[in-house]
């Protein structure tokens, strides 16, 4: 059988690129076992360092995953990468804020109700947190992103999604000022404190803050996974992002699954950035540029638009960002080049992510 010119070209194409491909994959192996080696003859860390890396790694990887999940909801509904969302997370961190330095003002008897109801703070400064951000999800979808969801030129969702971030950052700074803040926690989670654990001649240091960032991560992600695969909301969330036109079809409404979806991913980027004030401190209104670039490198690491995917992408970028540095023998201030150089990693190795579908998987009709 004769191929033409276009279809020889094509497959030319495809070998370089899978040339492209193994050597990268070479290389960084071995890379990594060149150090791997280096490390075993000439130890640079003890283990009491190791573990407290790997401690480091979960806590932020957790919140990495809360956000990475808001980009997964709204690209598996709209196909849409949500560029705004960690500027979402950033107005739920400054709601957070607020609220714990209205209650350390509210004097009850002789102390401040942050510290005498402690639980009950938390749990205001959570709730108005996710309010913040979940409104501000639901209107930035109304605004920024159904007027144009339909539109011929395929660049302006994007264009949309920078323009509401650089609008929520400029706002945030003429409405709360250019200075980093400091969040005032209760004493039921002061910065800090914790537990110290004895191992041979190092200690391990366990923050309360951490532990409940942990903590709590785990527990919405789990809850979120059986949202939406036990509820009604859940199926409708499913099924749109599976065939939006045969879902219509079947008498599910799409403007309200997306609104849904941009709440309930703006819920969870406000509890991020309230645990983000709480664990870190200090802040302003750049905080959720970072963590959220991040949390969309964790998405495309998991697989974009897998739930599962991206819990675990979350926490395996937290850790290799966490543990990256000692392991390569490099600075710990070029740690965000490690998450980077993983996104570039996946992006030629496996476009797809740790748990997407390989486009030659799908069946062709």
């Amino acid at each position: 059988m004769l191929l033409g010119k276009d279809s020889k070209n094509s497959m030319l194409s495809v070998r370089r690129i899978n040339w492209l491909r193994l050597i990268v994959a070479l290389a960084s192996a071995a890379y990594l076992l060149y150090r791997i080696v280096i490390l075993i003859i000439r130890p640079e860390y003890d283990l009491v360092y190791w573990l407290g890396f790997l401690n480091t790694g979960l806590i932020v990887g957790g919140m990495y995953a809360l956000i990475a999940i808001g980009y997964t909801l709204v690209y598996g509904v709209l196909l849409l990468i949500n560029f705004a969302h960690g500027d979402v997370m950033m107005l739920g961190c400054f709601a957070g804020y607020f609220t714990f330095e209205y209650l350390s003002f509210l004097q009850v008897g002789d102390t401040s109700f942050l510290n005498r109801y402690p639980v009950i703070s938390i749990l205001l400064a959570f709730l108005l947190g996710a309010s913040v951000s979940a409104v501000s999800g639901y209107y930035l979808e109304k605004i920024a992103y159904r007027p144009i969801r339909n539109s011929r030129i395929r660049l302006a969702p994007l264009i949309s999604a920078v323009g509401a971030s650089i609008f929520l950052e400029t706002a945030a700074q003429i409405m709360f000022g250019p200075n980093k803040k400091t969040y005032k926690n209760p004493a039921l989670l002061e910065r800090g404190t914790g537990w110290n654990i004895e191992m041979g001649d190092g200690m391990i240091i366990i923050t309360k803050t951490g532990v409940f960032s942990l903590v709590l991560a785990v527990v919405l992600m789990v809850g979120l996974y059986l949202f939406v695969q036990k509820t009604k909301l859940g199926k409708s969330i499913r099924a749109v992002s599976q065939d939006k036109h045969t879902a219509q079809l079947m008498g599910i409404n799409l403007d309200r699954v997306t609104s849904q979806t941009f709440i309930i991913s703006g819920i969870l980027a406000g509890a991020a950035g309230v645990m983000w004030g709480i664990h870190n401190g200090i802040f302003n209104h750049y905080v959720g540029f970072l963590p959220g670039i991040k949390a969309f490198t964790a998405a495309v690491v998991g697989g974009i638009g897998n739930i599962p995917g991206a819990m675990v992408g979350g926490m395996v970028l937290g850790i290799l960002e966490s543990v990256g540095p000692a392991f390569l023998a490099i600075d710990f201030q070029l740690k965000d080049v490690i998450a980077f150089a993983i996104l570039i990693l996946v992006l030629i190795l496996k476009p797809s992510g740790l748990f997407g579908k390989s486009s030659s998987s799908v069946e062709k009709v």
